[in-house]
């Protein structure tokens, strides 16, 4: 028996083994019965038609597909349209996010903020669609402050979202005081903590600095002191997510979401310690 509920984010593939690789990996983890799978796009929706591919590919193995759908720099009409495909293509499932401007763009849209967004799928499909925002149990990069953060996510929430995703994390302690600040907010929907797997250490740290995710300092440095070494890498992040995921589930989160990068040994091999897809 599963402790509970998992789920995996994808991006949309670029290249011709990009979607080979992806499909791989999709074949891999789908053996762990996720509820559903998740699909990214890139800054500003530029790979919005890579998204509803990949989206569509993946229904047709069975799984629960949630195209991310951003805000940042489209007007309602264009927003209209892609929501139009995706209903009419069967997906109940989106993931309603501001999103990155691309470099060199100004036009902010119509939809300023990912509450606008919330507030714009409900008016035009009521409840068809199950949406799913981000929290940020350390703070999105970009807030004002703590507090603004919250009622940021606050808001959003009560315009119409189902649950959350938050941002990756590695302390726990961050997570549960978010949950329990954001309950003082009125905010009463499923809040599931994103996990991201340790594979690459430069890698790690690049994206935990663009997105405002702290990587505590003992384990930056354990691994940049195993230097190319990827193999004690790979042993090290497991131990550590592993532990995180465990301690996650043992003290109440409702479920894990894990950013696999479009890659399945990290996740897989993870989940299979948490008890995840034995004798599937």
């Amino acid at each position: 028996m599963n402790p509970i509920e998992i789920s995996f984010e994808f991006f949309p593939p670029k290249t011709s083994e990009g979607v080979e690789k992806l499909r791989a990996t999709r074949g891999q983890l789908a053996r762990l019965k996720p509820k559903f799978v998740s699909v990214t796009f890139g800054a500003g929706g530029s790979t919005q038609e890579g998204t509803l591919d990949t989206v569509l590919e993946m229904v047709k193995d069975g799984l629960e597909a949630a195209p991310h759908l951003s805000c940042i720099g489209s007007s309602k009409d264009d927003l209209r349209a892609i929501l139009e495909r995706y209903r009419a293509n069967g997906i109940r499932h989106i993931v309603a996010l501001r999103g990155d401007l691309p470099s060199g763009m100004v036009e902010l849209g119509e939809c300023r903020h990912a509450s606008d967004l919330v507030s714009f799928i409900r008016a035009e499909h009521g409840d068809w669609f199950w949406i799913e925002v981000a929290g940020y149990p350390e703070y999105h990069p970009q807030a004002r402050s703590p507090r603004h953060d919250l009622e940021n996510f606050a808001r959003k929430v009560k315009a119409g979202a189902n649950s959350a995703i938050t941002q990756y994390f590695f302390n726990a302690d961050a997570y549960f005081r978010f949950v329990d600040d954001s309950r003082k907010l009125g905010v009463e929907v499923p809040i599931v903590p994103g996990i991201m797997p340790i594979t690459n250490y430069t890698q790690l740290m690049r994206f935990s600095e663009n997105c405002g995710a702290e990587v505590p300092r003992w384990i930056a440095r354990r691994l940049e002191s195993f230097g190319d070494d990827r193999e004690a890498i790979r042993a090290f992040g497991l131990d550590v997510v592993t532990q995180l995921c465990e301690r996650l589930v043992k003290e109440g989160a409702p479920g894990l979401h894990f950013y696999t990068l479009n890659g399945a040994a990290a996740t897989k091999a993870i989940c299979e310690r948490l008890g995840y897809g034995h004798g599937a």
